[in-house]
């Protein structure tokens, strides 16, 4: 080979110095950024620029790295512009979170705060995109929470308030009621009530955040204040008074009327109301006595309006039983002159029950309304994202007015409350108002494309009225349907105008259809008539059964209906012609299924055939193949080869029985093909198998294979005009032209006289009549069965002869050599003779090169540690012109072979050649 340079790498010449490399100046910012900008790599200058960054640099360092750097490495800048936009968006968050502290501290700083600006506070605040986590805006969250909390602690408890006073004003007009020594004992106890009520009231408006208080909180304190204080310093005076005009009788009575007339009676002096009587009427009678009956109606009257009452206070209801209560008090106006102490006892008892009652449930009702507004301020202030629509908003707040119904029906109502409740839902009430804009203007826009449609429909009705494409036309209709289902939604008293008009115009639209649908059904109704005297009839017509049908496409093609409708009378078209059909397959089955006799034969020959299959014996197997291919040239002559058949497989069979298997096996390769052996190899017949009688006319019988004079049976027939798939390749020739006799023009006698155009060719030979489909599948599988069985065993045969043959090499016995029948065509006598040779001496030589030759005439893979031992010999194959190839002398390498010592490696490499070699 030539070298690629022209000057050897040992010439003396000088070599050219290279030129220096270029040095390049270090980057201004490379000293700033720890050699950033000089690193080799990218990963190299990443890593520096994130070490740099850890370094805190100022914000004009950091754009005008990133201005250097996004130019040279992308990657590496990325970390450099992250920097920068978190340092860009804290500034914008510091933005906005002073101006939000600013206006926290501003409400904080306030002398009144109003607890819905809070609240929009941190709302706004959160929608701005306010830190609200960091400081200081988190501290300001809590400090205006916790500011709102107190607000609204004082609110419940000026409620609170309001109540207790309500209960002391109850509990002191009670005592009232009772005598005058039991309000003595009770007036330190209230003495103290009152006075720790004042002092809680006093510490509510004295509370720093009192002036925060909603407007409607501090009044009800006043008025709760002014009404307890009337009663309470009325009733201290009473009792005192009451004291001292017991203790002396000269001292004025206290104003209290039962007290007063305690004490009258106590002195011995008429009550008040007996002294005015009898000042009234002084020369009046004394009171006659009630009447007994009066009594007893008085009593149950009271006894009853009484269990009424009990049974609203055990119940809870609060505003029930403050109608019971009044209804008592109405009764008793009237019939408490009449009853007896126990029962008034009883009375005043169930009146202070349902008083503290209606306190207690008054304060439940209005923690439930508290709620209430709660959820209803709460409909505007959801999370982004999740605001309600106007349908869901529209229910939400029937629901919550229906709950505050049922609030004011268990007490009495609260008109601040309601009132801060009524704002609240209007407000939200303002979404469901937008929703509904929108659904009318939705509405009107869909009634103006509805209207549009059918006066669409109107148009094209007239259009097409006397167009006859039916299926333009009711393609044309679904489509108007379906841009009318999917016209919007409008109102029901909406929908009911506009239903009929639309009913009207497609009606109209869909006449012309409606009358040529009626017309085909008439049409299809006949036609159906038709099919059923068809398939009434002896004789099936199928050209009759063919116009028919296509007279039913044309008509289907041609107008459309119902796809229900139209398939139940396809159905009913169908149904009579196909039981027609079915008859006529089944009558044709069953003429099938009559066998012949010649079919029997042929049937009990393939029987016959499988059976030897099974068997696995090679010489009953080509017996019975005889007698099939004898059942199926003739009837008489089967029935004698059937007959032959049996008998020989019966002596074979008992024979086989006190023979070896390996004589069978052997014996079975004689004339087996090979199983790498072309499919058309002719299997040979035995010498000792019966010869079936010829027949004096030989026929032309279905064959596997070439059934072409000369050619053999299991012979691949050449490539001509196949038949269609499935098709019967037994037909008799001559079925088109053999019934015709010899033209009488005798325009074709020269050519009949000189033979034909084959010349000498024989005639065709009389098949004999037709095999039935059962018999002739039959006898095809047995046929390719026992080919398949032969092959298997030829196969077998094969292996055990290349296995007998090593066995020998390792005992170095050449009497155990196989017979060259056994090792194929491919083993003459001469070197099975070698091989016998080199097996009778003593092992010598090598045999590398020879399993080497072997393998190269094999064409099969070498040991991976032999390939280069393989390539070596080839290359010196290549300079040995006139010696020959190892395909020529496989025989002599394979007796070399045998010469040398037998290992389980050179063993397993000759096996491997041998399975090739032999088959050739």
């Amino acid at each position: 080979m030539f070298p690629f340079f022209s000057r050897s790498k040992m010439s003396d010449a000088p070599e050219v110095n290279p030129a220096p490399a270029k040095t390049h100046e270090p980057h201004p910012l490379d000293a700033l950024t720890g050699g950033a900008f000089s690193a080799a790599t990218s990963g190299e200058r990443a890593s520096r620029i994130r070490d740099w960054l850890a370094t805190q640099p100022a914000h004009e360092q950091l754009q005008e790295v990133f201005k250097e750097l996004s130019g040279r490495d992308k990657g590496a800048a990325r970390a450099v512009r992250e920097r920068l936009d978190e340092i860009r968006r804290a500034k914008g968050q510091e933005a906005i979170a002073a101006e939000w502290a600013e206006k926290a501290q501003a409400l904080l700083s306030a002398p009144k705060l109003n607890i819905a600006d809070a609240l929009a506070w941190q709302r706004d605040a959160a929608k701005a995109g306010a830190p609200l986590s960091r400081e200081p805006l988190s501290l300001l969250k809590v400090q205006v929470a916790d500011r709102v909390k107190v607000i609204e602690d004082l609110q419940h408890r000026v409620q609170v308030q309001r109540e207790a006073a309500v209960l002391l004003a109850q509990r002191i007009e009670v005592l009232s009621t009772k005598p005058w020594r039991d309000a003595q004992a009770a007036l330190e106890l209230l003495r103290a009530d009152v006075a720790r009520w004042q002092e809680q009231a006093q510490e509510l408006t004295g509370d720093a955040s009192w002036a925060s208080v909603e407007a409607r909180f501090p009044p009800l304190l006043d008025a709760s204040r002014t009404q307890l204080l009337v009663v309470w310093e009325a009733f201290q005076p009473a009792v005192a008074q009451a004291v001292a005009a017991s203790e002396d009788a000269g001292a004025p009575l206290p104003p209290v009327p039962v007290w007063a007339d305690e004490l009258r009676a106590a002195r011995g002096l008429p009550t008040e109301a007996a002294a005015a009587a009898a000042a009234a009427k002084p020369a009046r009678a004394a009171k006659p006595k009630v009447a007994p009956e009066v009594v007893e109606k008085a009593v149950q009257g009271v006894r009853e309006a009484l269990a009424v009452l009990e049974k609203e206070t055990a119940e809870g209801h609060g505003k029930a039983s403050a109608g019971a209560a009044a209804a008592l008090r109405a009764v008793l106006k009237v019939h408490g002159k009449h009853i007896d102490n126990a029962l008034e006892q009883q009375v005043h008892a169930a009146l202070v029950a349902a008083g503290e009652l209606e306190g207690w449930q008054r304060w439940s009702a209005d923690q439930v309304r508290e709620d209430l507004v709660a959820k209803a301020e709460a409909l505007l202030n959801r999370p982004e994202g999740q605001a309600l629509g106007g349908r869901k908003m529209q229910e939400t707040l029937r629901n919550l007015r229906e709950q505050w119904k049922q609030a004011d029906q268990g007490g009495a109502p609260n008109h601040g409350l309601w009132k801060k409740f009524d704002e609240a839902c209007n407000a939200a009430h303002k979404v469901v108002e937008a929703w509904l804009d929108k659904i009318r203007t939705e509405a009107a826009e869909h009634k103006a494309q509805r209207l549009a449609l059918i006066e669409e429909v109107k148009a094209w009705a007239h259009e097409h009225a006397a167009s006859g494409d039916w299926k333009a036309i009711n393609r044309a209709l679904h489509q108007f349907g379906d841009r009318w289902r999917e016209g919007g939604h409008v109102g029901e008293k909406l929908f009911a105008e506009l239903q009929p008009l639309w009913k009207q115009a497609i009606s109209l639209a869909a006449a012309p259809l409606e009358t040529a649908q009626k017309e085909s059904l008439a049409r299809r109704h006949a036609m159906i008539d038709e099919a059923m005297a068809l398939g009434a009839a002896p004789t099936l017509r199928i050209d009759a059964v063919k116009a028919l049908q296509q007279r039913w496409q044309a008509e289907a093609q041609g107008v459309p209906l119902d796809r229900k409708h139209e398939q139940k009378l396809w159905d009913a078209f169908r149904k009579p012609i196909d039981e027609a059909f079915n008859r006529k397959s089944a009558d044709r089955e069953r003429a099938v299924t009559e066998l012949s006799a010649r079919d029997r034969v042929v049937l009990e020959a393939s029987k016959a055939l499988e059976a030897a299959n099974a068997s696995g014996d090679a010489q009953q197997i080509r017996s019975a193949m005889q007698a099939l291919e004898a059942a199926l040239r003739g009837q008489a002559q089967a029935a004698e080869a059937v007959a032959t058949a049996h008998k020989d497989a019966q002596s074979h069979a008992d024979a086989q029985a006190d023979s070896a298997p390996v004589a069978v096996e052997n014996g079975s390769t004689e004339s087996a093909e090979t199983p790498d052996g072309g499919d058309g190899a002719a299997v040979e017949a035995p010498a000792t198998a019966p010869a079936a009688p010829k027949p004096a006319a030989r026929p032309v019988v279905a064959v596997r294979g070439d059934d072409r004079p000369g050619m053999k049976k299991d012979a691949p027939a050449a490539p001509g005009r196949g038949g269609r798939q499935g098709e019967r390749r037994d037909a008799r020739p001559g079925d088109r032209d053999g019934a015709r006799g010899p033209r009488s023009d005798g325009r074709m006698g020269d050519r009949v006289d000189r033979g034909g155009r084959f010349g000498d060719r024989p005639a065709f030979e009389d098949r004999g009549p037709r095999l039935g489909d059962t018999a002739f599948r039959a006898q095809r599988e047995a046929m390719e069965h026992a080919q398949l069985a032969l092959k298997k065993l030829a196969a077998q045969a094969h292996g055990e002869a290349l296995t007998q043959l090593l066995t020998a090499w390792e005992k170095r016995d050449a009497a155990l050599v196989p017979g060259t029948q056994d090792l194929g065509s491919g083993v003459t006598a001469s070197v099975r003779s070698a091989w016998a040779q080199a097996l009778s001496s003593a092992p010598k030589g090598d045999a590398s090169e020879a399993l080497l030759r072997l393998e190269m005439a094999a064409e099969a893979p070498t040991p991976a540690e032999h390939i280069a031992a393989r390539r070596m010999l080839q290359l010196q194959l290549l300079t040995r012109r006139n010696d020959p190839a190892p395909a020529q002398t496989w025989g002599q390498d394979a007796a070399r072979v045998l010469a040398s010592a037998s290992d389980a490696v050179s063993a397993r490499r000759l096996q491997n050649v041998l399975k090739t070699l032999l088959r050739k």
